[in-house]
């Protein structure tokens, strides 16, 4: 089962998204959360799979209770739910190491699918959105590209194929289709990426990317 706590000071938002995710066999709302404070002690508690996390909320919001699950001993894997005009925040909060974000008209299969996506191991680079948002709010700065062009001298020609796959928003099957693996060979050369890279996850590898101007 996948674990699973919902966090949004919107109680109607919140009754929404269990309604959702408890049509699914494999996933198991644990608890809900109000503000960021309550989510923070719920996920030390807990130890939840996957927290989706609202970032606009009363009192501790979710960008700073984002940055603390990040910092747990346990830390569970966040996705920020969003609306589009909070896009900065959300590009900070990826850095941060929160693993993609849902908008929050995001429809029910989708919602499922996202939730399982994520726990699988991939972030949410996928929906179109996603990609627009780090092209967005990739830093262009000449430093900032030769900077990140230089962490990225580690990665064999092979690697930066899948790392550049990965920025433009594939999943590990849509990249080994499109560059002719078998979908383990993709995941084994993503652990690579990230270890070489010293990135928390697919989303910093990405923005990586994004920064030096491969994607």
């Amino acid at each position: 089962m996948i674990r699973t706590v919902l966090v949004d000071d919107e109680q109607l938002v919140r009754s929404g998204l269990r309604m959702i995710l408890d049509a699914a066999e494999d996933i198991e709302v644990v608890g809900e959360a109000g503000d960021g404070d309550e989510a923070l002690a719920l996920a030390e508690r807990l130890e939840p799979d996957v927290v989706l996390l609202d970032i606009r909320m009363p009192g501790t919001d979710g960008l700073t209770a984002a940055a603390g699950m990040a910092a747990l001993p346990r830390a569970p894997k966040v996705v920020l739910l969003t609306t589009f005009d909070l896009d900065e925040y959300v590009h900070r909060a990826l850095r941060a190491g929160a693993v993609g974000f849902l908008l929050k008209d995001t429809p029910p299969r989708d919602l499922i699918g996202a939730v399982r996506t994520i726990e699988d191991g991939n972030a949410m680079l996928a929906p179109s959105i996603t990609k627009r948002m780090l092209e967005r709010f990739s830093v262009s700065a000449t430093s900032t590209a030769a900077d990140a062009a230089r962490r990225l001298e580690v990665l064999s020609d092979r690697e930066r194929d899948v790392l550049v796959a990965v920025a433009r928003g594939m999943s590990n099957a849509e990249a080994g289709r499109s560059l002719g693996m078998r979908e383990a060979t993709v995941k084994a050369h993503v652990s690579n990426i990230l270890g070489k890279l010293d990135a928390g996850n697919r989303v910093q590898a990405a923005i990586l990317a994004h920064d030096a101007g491969w994607a």
